[in-house]
């Protein structure tokens, strides 16, 4: 049964690497930490399509030292759906409107799930549309995965064993910081914008200790963090489009972002789900499998 198996997955590999050297197909994302074989790329004009998404810096810049593009991607246990998503926002800055983008993913080195997602298509399933995510040019696209591998962080580690929720707001920060107020004593005050980089692994550490403090982060497109414990207001009913039975953290996130050029992305303490908020709106949602609390 095991070679069956194996002689299967293999001819499914086969078969979507055949699939992605047609010519309708823009790009190849492989949700994986197996590379693929020179045999595998034999014969296929596939490498200039080539994007991988793997859980390790190491690995990724192997990749890239051998001429592929490659991005980095949580390692953590969710679905192939979800970590399907994780791949398609770390990789949002490699596509353009249109491209149309074969995503193979699987368990180990076993690949069997595909998705086929055209970018901006009306045709595409919201839950895996990258279009929502194409950010004006002013936010840093290694920021943005920063702040989102954050948010996974958050929300599947919790801190000391707890579940914490918070919301990390990008973008637009002169009036994000107009339209909200400090709660506490803010933590990155008064230290040298080189050394509070949300890119710096130290900050990231900061970060993930500082969400249990009340109110949100405050993060500039450069990835500056300027603030945490920010009080944001949230609006009333006929102002938010957001489902029922999301709180004060996600209604606050929606207003802030409808009255300002930022985006949010808010860690629900109760699922560990991470929503991204753009003009007042959910445009993309993360939910975990398990989490590690």
């Amino acid at each position: 049964m095991a070679e069956s198996t194996s002689k299967l997955d293999r001819e499914f590999l086969r078969s979507a690497l055949t699939l992605a050297s047609r010519p309708e197909i823009d790009h190849l994302l492989l949700v994986s930490d197996y590379p693929l074989s020179a045999d595998d790329l034999r014969g296929r004009s596939l490498r200039r399509k080539l994007i991988y998404a793997v859980t390790g810096d190491n690995l990724a810049r192997d990749l890239r030292e051998e001429g592929f593009r490659a991005v980095v991607i949580p390692a953590y246990d969710y679905s192939r759906t979800e970590r399907t998503k994780v791949a398609l926002v770390a990789a949002a800055s490699l596509f353009q409107p249109r491209d149309v983008v074969l995503c193979v993913t699987g368990h180990r080195r076993a690949i069997d799930t595909m998705f086929k997602v055209q970018v901006g298509g009306e045709e595409t399933d919201e839950a895996l549309s990258v279009e929502a995510l194409r950010l004006p040019p002013e936010f840093d696209p290694q920021v943005v995965e920063k702040v989102l591998a954050l948010a996974l962080a958050i929300g599947q580690e919790g801190f000391e064993g707890h579940p914490v929720g918070t919301i990390l707001v990008l973008g637009d920060s002169i009036a994000v910081l107009e339209k909200s107020k400090q709660l506490t004593i803010n933590p990155f005050q008064g230290i040298s914008e080189s050394e509070r980089n949300i890119l710096d692994p130290r900050i990231e550490e900061a970060v993930k200790n500082f969400s249990v403090l009340d109110g949100a982060f405050v993060i500039r497109e450069d990835g500056v963090v300027l603030a945490a414990g920010r009080y944001l207001q949230s609006g009333g009913p006929d102002e938010l489009r957001i489902p029922l039975g999301l709180g004060a953290r996600h209604a606050a996130a929606a207003l802030m972002t409808a009255t300002t050029r930022a985006i949010a992305v808010v860690v629900s303490q109760t699922s560990g789900t991470v929503r991204i908020f753009r003009s007042g709106e959910i445009i993309f949602e993360l939910h975990q499998s398990k989490r590690r609390i």
